[in-house]
């Protein structure tokens, strides 16, 4: 029997320098192998594997114990640390040179057979893992996930730390207000019929400790959003959040870029060459079709509108004609390797971003191979060739249709070609800002102007007096870091002049009464004094997502939900008892069920 808890270190910490070395070792059991007098066990931690030997010769306790042993019994182990036999050294362990010869053992917990093994790469359902995801989280890469996702909280603290940074805590229970995702809402017990909302931001409180004059702040905090989920998306989130004061766009960016270089040193021991290159949006929009652009391969975007005033084609004549424009993509190399099966299959794909079709043209040692060629004029055929480059063996896509859907289309299905064909170097690191947002952009549904951002972003200088006249053409003072393809944070100099603020809220379609009763308090602070202030928030879990090399961000977060909202493991939401609504005078209405007519 071992007496005490006190555990020498954990199982992969030890190295042949403590062959001779009395130790306690306390873990999960991984594998037994049993040879009757023999038995072998690997003893599993968080940090690893120790091989742990029971010789019914050398037990000091009672050997009878070690015949229970099974997989994921919770056991300590007492004995000395010996180098292995020759032919029992494994080099796939970091261990793999020594082994405890085990005096005692204590048996602390018994473990049913798990509902699947407890090993990376194990073949399940994501379902099953996430009702059981304590056990999941047992798994050797799932726990390097988390502590990959500790070290990078870990950079970023200390870091901002060093660069002067406060961190402050701001509210959970805060005034639902308007622009930005559906709120999740907390009623009050104490104040009848009203509601808490939880933050999807801190934004309004961070630039409040800007005015408080702290300066300098971050923090590292849960943020809410009722949206429907996906892959890089989880209704409660994490941000690295800060705000500082007496900056402009380049101040801020430097800051970050310090930051960005020391987590990729830490992390993945890679130096990151600094400055980051920078885009503007319209130029990112133009080259790849998207502002978070992945720029590990080519296959960039052409504008070829001006080449075609005067085409006939329809297609691209119409679009023209109703203020859109008319762009290709090149595919190099790719004419062999896509059959017509292949490229009717690009053609359905980009139907998912509302394209109405795709056209195509071959080019091959024999000539142009195309549905479209037919309409076009020879020397529209020329100058679109030699704009795009084209050689024998590319395939030329073109898309015709209003900006948004040219560039949604275009920018995806160059995505889709690159994995389609292996062009993206998984191993390749790739970071940009994309800076000069639009200010607001319009929403078709609502019939008015939305912020882009948010609706305390600055409009750069230049442009602020388009801000009533023309304000679909005001840039605004934002920045986005893209990492591969992916927005890993953004943020923007923030308005710090009231009058100045409510014009912002005036073109956002908002009345003086709505400015007073949502963000009255925001207003009345900037008349005491704010000083220029900007920010940024990186997404935490994306980052760590992305550094992991992982597809989805429930793998670095410890307790995630499924698409719908749910946890499998605790069953959460769930109904509450009727005394409980009561205290909180809600009443509850029943979903009517679905039905369909026969």
């Amino acid at each position: 029997m071992i007496h005490g808890y006190g555990r020498t270190d954990y199982c992969a910490n030890f190295t042949t320098q403590d062959v001779g070395k009395k130790v306690r070792l306390m873990g999960w059991i991984n594998k037994r192998r049993d040879f009757g007098s023999l038995v072998f066990v690997d003893l599993r931690d968080r940090s690893g594997i120790m091989q742990v030997v029971f010789d019914s010769s050398k037990m000091e306790s009672n050997f009878d114990e070690v015949d229970q042993l099974r997989n994921e019994y919770v056991i300590a182990v007492e004995g000395e640390i010996v180098l292995r036999d020759e032919e029992t050294i494994n080099e796939k362990l970091k261990t793999g040179l020594i082994e405890v010869s085990v005096r005692n053992l204590e048996i602390f917990s018994r473990a049913m057979t798990p509902p699947f093994y407890i090993e990376d790469d194990v073949k399940v359902g994501e379902s099953l893992k996430l009702k059981y995801r304590y056990l999941d989280l047992r798994r050797p890469e799932m726990q390097k996930n988390l502590i990959m996702r500790h070290k990078l909280a870990t950079t970023a603290r200390q870091y901002l730390d060093k660069n002067g940074f406060l961190e402050i805590e701001t509210p959970m229970l805060i005034k639902s207000t308007p622009e930005g995702a559906r709120d999740y809402v907390v009623p009050s017990r104490l104040h009848p019929g009203e509601f808490y909302a939880l933050p999807q931001s801190p934004q309004q409180y961070k630039q409040l400790l800007m005015v408080s004059g702290l300066d300098r702040y971050y923090q590292i905090t849960k943020c809410f959003r009722d949206e429907d989920l996906r892959a890089d998306r989880q209704p409660e989130f994490t941000q690295i959040d800060m705000e500082l004061s007496f900056v402009g766009v380049d101040d801020v960016i430097a800051i970050n870029e310090g930051l960005i270089k020391q987590v990729f040193k830490d992390i993945l021991d890679i130096d990151v060459q600094l400055p980051l290159p920078r885009l503007t949006y319209q130029e990112a929009m133009d080259r790849f079709g998207s502002d978070k652009p992945d720029t590990r391969f080519g296959l960039e975007l052409k504008d070829l509108s001006d080449l075609l005033q005067d085409c006939e084609f329809k297609v691209f004549a119409g679009a023209l004609k109703n203020g859109g424009s008319v762009r290709a993509i090149n595919a190099k190399g790719c004419e062999p390797k896509f059959a017509r099966r292949e490229i009717d299959s690009l053609v359905d794909y980009v139907k998912i971003y509302r394209a109405k079709g795709l056209a195509w043209i071959s080019v091959t040692e024999e000539g142009l191979k195309s549905p479209i060629t037919k309409f076009l004029k020879q020397e529209e055929i020329d100058a679109i060739m030699d704009r795009m480059d084209a050689r024998p063996g590319d395939i030329i896509f073109f898309m015709a249709d209003c900006n948004k859907v040219v560039y949604d289309s275009l920018g995806n299905l160059r995505l889709e070609i690159a994995r389609r064909l292996n062009m993206i170097d998984e191993n390749k690191y790739n970071l940009l800002w994309v800076v000069d947002f639009p200010l607001l952009e319009y929403d078709e549904d609502e019939k008015r102007y939305v912020a882009k951002h948010h609706p305390f972003t600055s409009p750069k200088d230049e442009d602020l007096s388009m801000l009533e006249t023309s304000p679909e053409k005001v840039r605004a003072k934002a920045y986005d870091i893209v990492l591969n393809g992916t927005e890993i944070g953004g943020g923007s100099i923030r308005i710090h002049d009231s009058q100045v603020q409510r014009k912002m809220f005036a073109a956002l379609g908002l009345t003086e009464e709505d400015m007073e009763t949502k963000f009255g308090f925001l207003i009345e602070a900037f008349k005491y004094g704010a000083p220029p202030h900007g920010g940024m928030a990186y997404g935490l879990d994306r980052l760590a997502m992305i550094l992991a090399g992982r597809d989805s961000i429930r793998d670095v977060i410890a307790f995630p939900k499924v698409q719908s909202g749910a946890c499998l493991m605790s069953e959460a939401p769930s109904p509450i008892s009727q005394e409980q609504l009561d205290e909180l005078y809600i009443q509850t209405v029943e979903k009517e069920e679905e039905t369909s007519e026969e």
